[in-house]
């Protein structure tokens, strides 16, 4: 059974930067294309940023584009969602996900298809 957990939300300045992390176990990471997700309150969970399977291609989403930068320690079993330049805007949840792939270059910004998510890690960025 896959399990996520992450870690490394808080309370941030506008301007400031963080860095979640998804500790993954019970499977092998590398056979899965891993996500980012975010809820903000009142708001419907909205997609954030994917990583490859073997991390060679990533998406974002248009909010957090060249702010944002997803990468992937295979080795060590994390992901991680590097956060820079972070406005009030970000606020949310921010939730992980995994989804099993046979296809080594598949990005997803699909939250159906992802079959696994974490419990979430609240980020919070203050004005």
């Amino acid at each position: 059974q896959v399990q996520l957990v992450e870690s490394g939300g808080g309370l941030v300045q506008a301007g400031g930067s963080l860095r979640l992390s998804c500790a993954f176990s019970g499977r092998t990471l590398s056979t899965y294309g891993m996500g980012w997700f975010r809820q903000a309150p009142g708001k419907e969970r909205e997609f954030a940023a994917a990583i490859s399977r073997s991390g060679g291609r990533t998406s974002y989403a248009d909010s957090v584009k060249g702010r944002f930068t997803i990468s992937r320690d295979n080795a060590g079993n994390t992901v991680y969602l590097q956060m820079n330049s972070l406005k009030p805007e970000d606020t949310a949840v921010y939730y992980c996900a995994g989804r099993l792939t046979y296809l080594s270059s598949s990005v997803s910004s699909t939250h159906g298809e992802y079959d696994y998510w974490g419990q979430g890690t609240q980020v919070t960025v203050s004005s």
